[in-house]
């Protein structure tokens, strides 16, 4: 399929894959900010971001119930309640109403990471076309324009909430674009009355792929403009280009880890991408400069970009038909501990051990991912 026919097949799911990598990518780039207008240090913040992981994990539980409460309309309604819930944080100087609007972040955010990846995995499947790492491209390169922007407007003095403002203002534009004539998100319920084969452990194998995978990538998407400017000295503009260079990288790579299947098995691919960031995270904590830590967060974003997309198609395509949505609802569900948990988590480790221990940490875990995989491959 010509790329112009794929990119017309994917553009709902593009167009959400892409709000949410620009309202995360703004909010890591303005979380220096947001620290300072809180008036509170790593792992105080670290705790208040704890609200968002407990919520996505309620509302993904709740994903099929919400999928089927918001019909054909799910994915353009899901994009609007996030851009909602993204302009709250930098409003709130306060630190429960702080705490409040991460949850709304993580409630919005799990909700829509569930519908938008079981419709990939539908396209995928119904078209015989691969689209995972070219939807996870959108979120990255998204990412990647919403951290250079706020790099920007950081350095014209906009604060945080005009920041994320900006941002939700971008992801209802967004959301104009993720409509379709029928785009409900069908098969998360197992059917009533009806003898369904268990999905098995290859849900629970990618779904821990992916935790490790979202973990080291939001290691260096969420840490590191703190850990350019607090550990190495950086400015505000350098800072805002930690993130925004880890995304870019790992956007192009999607990008071009879109044909990579055809050529190298899924083994080789999640493998050597965990190696590879691994390397990049450890180069990251070690750095003595900006210009260092710009180049590992590059080889963390080029080996880390084909390991989430890699095991979410995995799940899709060894699922039996009937109950391929709700195999990667599952695993979604389990990866996503990572994306949430991970910065909480690493802003613990911050401040008890300091920002180059949290990317050591993330290292070791992604090493993780080379005994995984082969186990992945093997369940099929």
């Amino acid at each position: 399929m010509r790329l112009s026919s794929t990119l017309v097949v994917a553009r709902p799911a593009l167009a959400a894959f892409a709000a949410m990598g620009v309202l995360w990518g703004s909010f890591a780039a303005v979380l220096p900010d947001t620290k300072a207008m809180l008036g509170i240090n790593e792992a105080t913040l670290g705790l208040l971001m704890l609200a968002a992981p407990v919520a996505a994990v309620s509302a993904m539980l709740a994903a099929p119930f919400t999928a089927g409460v918001l019909g054909r309309l799910a994915l353009p309604l899901g994009m609007l309640a996030m851009a909602g819930a993204f302009f709250l944080p930098g409003q709130a100087a306060v630190l429960w109403v702080f705490a409040l609007s991460m949850a709304a972040c993580g409630a919005s955010t799990g909700t829509l990471d569930v519908l938008m990846n079981a419709r990939v995995a539908a396209l995928e499947n119904d078209r015989g076309i691969h689209l995972m790492n070219l939807c996870h491209a959108a979120y990255s390169l998204g990412y990647a324009a919403g951290a250079l922007a706020t790099g920007l407007a950081r350095g014209a003095g906009w604060t945080p909430g005009m920041v994320l403002g900006a941002a939700a203002a971008v992801s209802v534009g967004l959301a104009l674009l993720a409509y379709e004539r029928d785009g409900r998100i069908v098969g998360l319920k197992k059917p009533k009355g009806e003898k369904v084969a268990g999905l098995g452990v290859v849900p629970l194998i990618g779904g821990a792929i992916v935790l490790i995978a979202f973990l080291s990538e939001n290691a260096a998407e969420n840490w590191s403009a703190l850990h350019i400017e607090k550990t190495l000295g950086g400015s505000p503009t350098q800072g805002s280009l930690g993130p925004a260079v880890m995304a870019l990288t790992m956007g192009l790579a999607r990008l071009a880890g879109q044909g990579l299947l055809s050529r190298i098995s899924a083994r080789m691919l999640l493998t050597g991408g965990a190696l590879l960031a691994a390397f990049g995270a450890l180069v990251a904590a070690a750095a003595t400069g900006p210009a260092m830590a710009y180049a590992g967060f590059i080889v963390l974003g080029l080996g880390a970009s084909v390991v989430a997309p890699t095991a979410f198609s995995l799940v899709g395509q060894m699922a039996a038909p009937e109950a391929r949505a709700r195999a990667v609802a599952r695993a979604t569900v389990l990866g996503y501990f990572g994306y949430f948990f991970g910065p909480p988590t690493l802003g613990f480790i911050a401040g008890a051990f300091g920002l180059r221990a949290a990317f050591g940490f993330a290292a070791l875990a992604l090493l993780v991912v080379v005994a995984l995989a082969p186990m992945m491959t093997r369940a099929r």
